[in-house]
């Protein structure tokens, strides 16, 4: 009796093992993975460089006479007009060497004419007639120098503009070229980023003529400015140190949103011929180094490891290591291993694409 009540459990433990068995592998037949291929096709990417935003006409303000500031007639961060008065210098003291060349030069004037008229009558020379001009012209000179100190002691603004910050008071003592403020033109801002000698190459180095080229600012909150900005020039020397040359982009402004001083990114297209492109989820890295599942005739996975040459959204443009023919494992990498054979259902690219858009927009 006990020996075949330990057969009957030796037997159901059997049973429970193979239909234990069955169940996983019915499950591993059940399994299918999405393969896809990579696609080649023509593309454009944007190479991405660090800018400074600068001012097309950006100056300090300047004091040119001495003296105290008697009125400040702008605020700070104002847009002022050309020709708009901005700053006044208590003007006292110039007022007075005015009216004393005018003094000075009517005093002349008369000397002029009493000499021009002895001349007449033969009473004094023609030199003594000549200096007594030139006593006159000399003091015109002299008036308009007087006239043209105190004109500046009102400072106006030299084109439309928008204020910088004070950095004097009313009432402070000013020295001859004291910095009072500085003032830019934002109408058309000025965007200076730097290439790099290769891919300054690829731009201009094929006989191709990439100024004027349009190209796009992204600004510091991660959102694109409004309006493109066109390449107007290059500077002539690279730098020895970094291997990089200056191009410069000017964008139109007339919102006034970008402003001297500011940062960004600017993009720059460049169109590729016959681009490798796989979907970013199909790539799983080693030791900083990216791979992707090819699926083999039998079936069978095989790392192989690829280089990526540039990004686009939820996209990798391959620089090397697969062709457009061969199948590539599209999503489950974390639940497969190199050398595992697979069932798997084959998508196009295109569709393995529009599931990825429709996933990222819910």
């Amino acid at each position: 009796m006990k020996k075949q009540f330990i057969c009957a459990l030796l037997a159901l433990q059997l049973i429970i093992i193979i239909s234990c068995n069955h169940k996983i592998e019915t499950h591993k037949e059940e399994t299918k993975f999405l393969v896809t291929s990579p696609i080649m096709k023509d593309t454009t990417i944007y190479n991405e460089y660090v800018a400074q935003i600068n001012s097309s006409n950006h100056i300090e303000l300047r004091s040119q006479e001495r003296g105290y500031l008697e009125k400040i007639y702008v605020d700070e961060g104002q847009f002022v007009k050309k020709g708009q008065l901005m700053f006044k210098i208590m003007p006292t003291i110039y007022q007075a060497e005015v009216a004393k060349a005018k003094a000075e030069l009517n005093f002349e004037e008369i000397e002029y004419n009493n000499t021009k008229s002895l001349a007449e009558k033969n009473v004094v020379s023609v030199n003594e007639l000549a200096l007594a001009k030139a006593k006159v012209e000399k003091a015109k000179a002299e008036l308009a120098l007087a006239e043209a100190h105190l004109s500046f002691t009102e400072i106006r603004a030299p084109f439309d503009g928008i204020m910088d910050r004070f950095h004097t008071r009313v009432g402070s003592l000013l020295e001859e070229g004291e910095l009072l403020t500085t003032l830019s033109d934002i109408s058309y801002i000025w965007v200076y980023f730097n290439v790099p000698e290769s891919e300054y190459l690829n731009y201009v180095g094929k006989g191709k003529n990439n100024f004027k080229s349009k190209v796009q600012l992204r600004l510091a909150n991660k959102e694109l400015f409004e309006s493109q900005g066109s390449i107007e020039t290059i500077e002539g020397e690279f730098n020895n140190e970094t291997g990089n040359i200056a191009f410069r982009a000017t964008f139109p402004n007339s919102k006034g949103l970008l402003r001297h001083g500011e940062t960004g990114n600017i993009l720059m297209s460049v169109n590729l011929k016959n681009a490798i492109l796989i979907p970013q989820k199909s790539t799983f890295d080693i030791l900083d180094k990216k791979y992707v599942y090819v699926v083999n005739a039998q079936n069978i996975l095989q790392a192989k490891q690829i280089t990526i040459a540039n990004e686009l959204d939820h996209l990798y443009v391959v620089g090397s290591g697969l062709s457009n023919k061969d199948k590539i494992l599209a999503d489950g990498l974390g639940k497969v291993k190199s050398n595992e054979r697979i069932e798997y259902e084959f998508v196009s690219f295109e569709e393995e694409m529009l599931d990825l858009n429709q996933m990222h927009a819910e």
